[in-house]
Formats: C-alpha cells, sequence, structure tokens
C-alpha cells in the first residue's frame, strides 16, 4: 500500500511540475481586447506579461507575426508590422499551451483625446443645463462601427501602473451618447474625408490641471514641481497598502456604460443610516455647509451619509414642511424621519438648489431627525451652499424657518477608485480603521492622472493627440507654457513617437467671475504661444463660447476644427485649416499695421461685435482702437496713444470673436506683447 501512495504522489508532482512549467501566466493590458483598433502602415507596440523566459509567438491575421521571449520581470514586447486600413482581423497571442485571441481588429488611424471636462463632455451631455447642440439627431445617426472608442475609466495613482479599466466600444446609438463630444466629431470628420477606421482611446478628467497629466521624471525637472515628485516616490508604498485595504471591501461599477447610468437607484445602507432609531453619537461632526474637501474627510470622491436632530415645534405638527438643504455636488438623497422626501440622483444637478416637500403625516411635534445621503463622483463634493440656504419651515410660511446649518453628524461609506465604488460599512465605521496616508492624492495632484491613466497606454502606437484643457491653470500662464511645452515632449518620448501631433483647443470664453478681466484671456495667449513647438496646432473657439457656461453646446465645430488640423498635417490634405495669426507688426507713424497668416480668402472683421481690438504704447495701456482693413492687413489707431506698440484682440474673460478669414475660421485671442504677465 505504502508503494501504492509514493507512486501516486509521485505522479500528482509529476503533474502538477508539469502544469507549472506549461503555465506561462500570460497576459496583456486592457487597451488590447476584441474590437480594438491598430494604427495601420506602422510598427506597432504589442505587449503583456508571463512568467520569466516564456517564449511569446504574436500573430496578426493580416499576415505578420513575431516572436519573443519574456525577460526576468515577467515583461514581455514585440513590434508588429501593419497593413494598409481595413479588417475586420485577428491578433493571437500564444505561450506554451496558452493562447489569447483578440476578435474583431480594425487597422485605421489611432488618436488619443485627453484634457478636462470639455474634452470628457460626452454626446448625452450632462443634463440639465450642460447640452451637445444636435445631440440627439447625431446619436441617432451614429451606427459607423469603424468608429471605436477606448473611454479610460478615471483613476489616480502615485506611482505609474501598468494596466487601467477601459473597453474598446463601437459606434452606435446605444453607446455613442457616452463618447466624448469633441473625440466623436473629430473622429467622424477624419472617417468622412479618409474613409478608414479610427480609433479614439479617451483619457480625461474634468477640471483637472495640465501637471496631473505629465509624468513625475519630466515634472521633476521644473523646480515648482521637483519637492511633490519627490514626495510621490515616497508616497507610493502607502498608496498601495491603502488599494489593497480597498479591495477587501465589496464594491459596485461606477463606470456608465450602454448609456445607462450606475449611480442611479443605489442602496447604499439607506435603511440604517436613515433610520432614525440608528444611534449617530460617535459619527464625526461636520459643520455645514462644506465641502468635503475642506473639512477633516479631505481630498475625497465617495459617498457620505449626513445626519441631523431637530426639534418641531407643537404649532408645525400635521402639516406640510419644505425643506431647504442649497446646491449638493453632486447627488443627494432625502429622508425625513426614515422616509425619503426628494433626491437628485441623476448627475448634472450639482448646481441645483435642494428643496423637498414633507408630508403632513411625516410631522409630528418634538425631535425629528433628517438624512441625507450625498454622493461626489469628481471634483468637489458636499452640501456647499450658504449658511441661509440650509432650512426647514411650513410650506406656506418661510418667515418660520428652522436653520439647518451648523453641526451635522456624518459617516463615509463608499468610495470612488478606478471604476469602482467601494463600500464601507457604517454600523462598524469601517472607513475610520483604514490605513494612514500621509498626503492627500486627487486628480488634482501632480502626475496622479499620468500614471493611472496615461502610462499604462504606453506605448500604444497613435497617430497623434487632441488636448482640450487649461482652464484649472488660469492664473498660470507663464507655468503654463512650461508645463504644456513638458507634456507634449513627455507624451511624444513615452509613446516613442517624436513626430506625435498635438492639435488644441484655445479656450473658449467664460466669465470667471469678470467677464471684463483678462485672467484667462492670459491663459489663452499663453496656449497660442505654444503652437511654436513642431507638430502642434491650435483651434480657436472664441466664437463657440458661452460666457455664462464653461461647457458650451458646440462641440461639432471643435471637434471639426481640430480635424482640419489633422487633416492637412497627418493626411496632407489641401485645405484651409487654421483662422488667422498674427504675423508682421509694424509701426508707421500713429499707426499700427498687422499682418496675419491663414488670410483665406482675406480678413473679416464682423461689425456687429463690439469692438475688440485695442492698443497700447510703452507704457503698456491699453486702449479701444479704430480699425480697417487694408486688403489683408490691419490698420490700427487710436488718439489716446501717440506712439503704439502692441495690439491685443479679444484679450478680456468675456470677449467675442470678430476678426475671421473668408472661410469663416476665427482668429485666436493674441496680445502682441514680448511676455505674458500672470
Amino acid at each position: 500500500m505504502n508503494n501504492v501512495i509514493k507512486v501516486i504522489a509521485l505522479a500528482i508532482t509529476t503533474m502538477f511540475l508539469a502544469s507549472c512549467a506549461t503555465d506561462p501566466q500570460l497576459n496583456m493590458p486592457s487597451i488590447f481586447s476584441d474590437n480594438m483598433v491598430l494604427q495601420q502602415n506602422k510598427d506597432v507596440a504589442i505587449w503583456g506579461k508571463a512568467k520569466p523566459g516564456t517564449e511569446i509567438n504574436v500573430t496578426g491575421s493580416w499576415g505578420s507575426d513575431a516572436t519573443t521571449t519574456a525577460d526576468d520581470s515577467g515583461e514581455w514586447r514585440v513590434n508588429l508590422p501593419t497593413i494598409e486600413a481595413g479588417g475586420p482581423y485577428t491578433l493571437s497571442v500564444s505561450a506554451a499551451k496558452t493562447s489569447l485571441t483578440i476578435n474583431n481588429v480594425l487597422l485605421g488611424e489611432v488618436w488619443i483625446g485627453s484634457g478636462q471636462s470639455n474634452m470628457e463632455m460626452p454626446l448625452a451631455g450632462w443634463p440639465p443645463n450642460d447640452l451637445v447642440k444636435d445631440a440627439d439627431a447625431t446619436i441617432a445617426a451614429s451606427d459607423i462601427p469603424e468608429i471605436r472608442f477606448f473611454t479610460v475609466v478615471r483613476n489616480t495613482a502615485a506611482e505609474p501602473q501598468d494596466d487601467l479599466s477601459g473597453k474598446w466600444e463601437l459606434s452606435s446609438p446605444e453607446t455613442a451618447g457616452q463618447f466624448s463630444a469633441t473625440a466623436f466629431f473629430f473622429a467622424r470628420k477624419l472617417y468622412q474625408e479618409l474613409g478608414v477606421p479610427v480609433g479614439i482611446i479617451h483619457s480625461s478628467w474634468g477640471g483637472t490641471p495640465a501637471e496631473s497629466w505629465i509624468s513625475s521624471d519630466m515634472l521633476a525637472i521644473d523646480a515648482d514641481f521637483k519637492a511633490i515628485t519627490e514626495q510621490l516616490k515616497e508616497f507610493g508604498p502607502k498608496e498601495k497598502l491603502y488599494t489593497d485595504w480597498l479591495k477587501e471591501h465589496k464594491s459596485l461599477p461606477a463606470a456608465s456604460s450602454d448609456n445607462t447610468d450606475p449611480l442611479v437607484g443605489l442602496d447604499l445602507f439607506d435603511e440604517y443610516c436613515a433610520n432614525p432609531e440608528t444611534a449617530v453619537e460617535q459619527w464625526p461632526v461636520m459643520q455645514l455647509p462644506l465641502y468635503f474637501e475642506r473639512s477633516d474627510i479631505g481630498e475625497f470622491d465617495g459617498v457620505v451619509w449626513f445626519r441631523k436632530k431637530l426639534e418641531i415645534p407643537a404649532e408645525w405638527e400635521g402639516q406640510n414642511l419644505t425643506i431647504n438643504l442649497g446646491p449638493i455636488d453632486d447627488r443627494d438623497v432625502c429622508y425625513f424621519e426614515g422616509t425619503r422626501v426628494g433626491a437628485h440622483e441623476e448627475g448634472g444637478f450639482h448646481q441645483a438648489v435642494r428643496q423637498y416637500s414633507i408630508p403632513a403625516e411625516l410631522v409630528k411635534a418634538g425631535e425629528a431627525v433628517v438624512a441625507v445621503r450625498v454622493l461626489d463622483n469628481q471634483g468637489g463634493g458636499g452640501i456647499y451652499g450658504n449658511p441661509e440656504q440650509l432650512s426647514i419651515h411650513p410650506e406656506n410660511n418661510p418667515e418660520a424657518s428652522i436653520s439647518l446649518a451648523g453641526e451635522w453628524n456624518y459617516m463615509v461609506v463608499g468610495e470612488f477608485k478606478g471604476g469602482q465604488l467601494y463600500c464601507f460599512d457604517p454600523q462598524t465605521a469601517d472607513w475610520r480603521e483604514r490605513p494612514e496616508l500621509s498626503m492627500a492624492l486627487s486628480a488634482y495632484t501632480p502626475s496622479a492622472l499620468y500614471n493611472a491613466m496615461i502610462a499604462p497606454l504606453v506605448p500604444y502606437s497613435v497617430q497623434g493627440a487632441i488636448w482640450y484643457q487649461g482652464e484649472t491653470n488660469v492664473g498660470r500662464a507663464n507655468q503654463y507654457m512650461r508645463l504644456k511645452s513638458m507634456l507634449i515632449t513627455d507624451w511624444r518620448n513615452k509613446f516613442e513617437n517624436e513626430d506625435l501631433a498635438f492639435y488644441y483647443v484655445q479656450l473658449a470664453p467664460w466669465n470667471y467671475s469678470d467677464p471684463e478681466g483678462i485672467s484667462s484671456a492670459r491663459l489663452r495667449e499663453a496656449q497660442r504661444r505654444m503652437m511654436d513647438i513642431p507638430g502642434t496646432g491650435m483651434i480657436s473657439t472664441l466664437d463657440i463660447g458661452n460666457v455664462d457656461n464653461i461647457h458650451p453646446a458646440q462641440k461639432l465645430e471643435v471637434g471639426e476644427r481640430l480635424a482640419l488640423w489633422a487633416l492637412a498635417g497627418q493626411y496632407q490634405k489641401e485645405l484651409p485649416f487654421s483662422g488667422p495669426l498674427p504675423d508682421q507688426t509694424e509701426i508707421v507713424g500713429k499707426q499700427l499695421r498687422q499682418t496675419f497668416t491663414h488670410a483665406t480668402g482675406g480678413l473679416v472683421v464682423d461689425k456687429e461685435v463690439p469692438n475688440q481690438f485695442e492698443i497700447a504704447g510703452a507704457d503698456g495701456v491699453f486702449y479701444p482702437a479704430q480699425w480697417k482693413l487694408e486688403n489683408d492687413t490691419l490698420v490700427l489707431s487710436s488718439s489716446a496713444v501717440a506712439a503704439p506698440l502692441y495690439l491685443r484682440y479679444a484679450y478680456h474673460n468675456g470677449s467675442q470673436a470678430s476678426l475671421f478669414n473668408g472661410v469663416g475660421l476665427p482668429a485666436p485671442s493674441f496680445s502682441t506683447e514680448p511676455e505674458i504677465q500672470d
């Protein structure tokens, strides 16, 4: 019997070792998945991980193959030749007895779309206020399977990551509503003009600064960011401990897909937290109104329950009441005495003032409990209005109101991370037992978005990038010029493409609390001066902005104007692609004469728009200028400026476009001053 046992044990051991020997532990990043688009006519990078020493075979059904071996760290990569646009094809990756097959692959043109909220804004918009013009018709006509999007799920990291969350989706009425509107119109224009598949890798996050999208090794060369890059190096291992702790908890998907919103209709401990009998004396206290980020919670995207006790006067009993909570960022559900009385569960209502009705049958004299669940999935969050906006009163007697401002008990019950909502049990106050972190990492942290949302894409083969960002860097124009130069150089190095095109959007007008101020005009001028970097281009949106809405609706023009630059620059199409750009400035007596490039069809000034031209002398004081056109030269003068030196055009936060070329493309705002003042 013992011999039999030994034979069986030997057989099992042999089988186990054989299994280990043949298991290559083969995997690839999520960017390599069904429906992907690979750059045509290029040696494209294909990579992944496997057991060290494993031989990897990569085959494209268009007739290319390559072989490599996983290195000592388990990483492998090949450069696989592609042919002209077409498909569908398969991409097969095999090692030992394991193989991965990626189906429905197209060869075509691949671009990155990145930036902040105006790039992130989907075709479906953010109702009720931030909408895309003609969105319904565009979505209905979006059945273009040759256009494909890979939308990167928002995430942050202290160190470069090797993978991210997202999937390739074909354009259709079921999917296109969640695509970046600007990137969709860009892709559609390329597809219409080139007749080849177009793949967009969309990686953006609203409200984020340029420095978040640059690697730490690049940022470290700038004195303004050297210290934070050193902190991030030390913080990385601590962040991993925190991430591992998060993953021990139940999680829910938080990223939109198939035009559905996973954050609507959630039950996040509602019965327990809204129940008036639940003891909350041990919950911490927050003074409302207040953003989470200004409280002890700190930088945070997640879900917080708030509780407050109040005394209902005897004369209110049996009356309908009105509860006012002011604006809440982003979503909320409100309970009175354990009964739900109102909610804004959909996105897009972060500025809406909350006012809910409490039915008379719930109103009893004495102690009552108000419970509010606040869900913040990006940026600042919380019950953030003015103290006078928080109150409760009889429906027809607001003068008798009781203030709800001041102390509220609160409990964190969820946190967003990497496209998941991790849930914390309030009965155990689990969140308060989380690992300590030495710094608060957020979407505003330098390099945090590069690490989580760009690094895992490197070095995927792309033709170029389109970029719509800058609002968050207003007030730092000179620094922004350095940052943009670093970002472009960084991405070209990381994606191993020194010719990577970079086309971007000059900020649209917005009031910035002062339409006549010039803080955003200075940032726009910094953007314009970045056009000196080879392989870049900029479009103007002066004519399609909305001074009262930072998310203007005319995204078709934005996307198609970016596409014009790409069609001319990358695809050698003979077409006008830029509005007039300032060229030579000549001083003739008391006149300033300005010429322009890209004055296709001649210069045109819209006389219906208030005068946008100003000139200054050596003192730098600008005055409105009289203007006239002499062929393609703009001639300016002012009785207040005897010796003009400098010209400004549309140089205010709320400026309007008045200068165009003959094909209707607007000039950017600009200044001819030698330096920009922050």
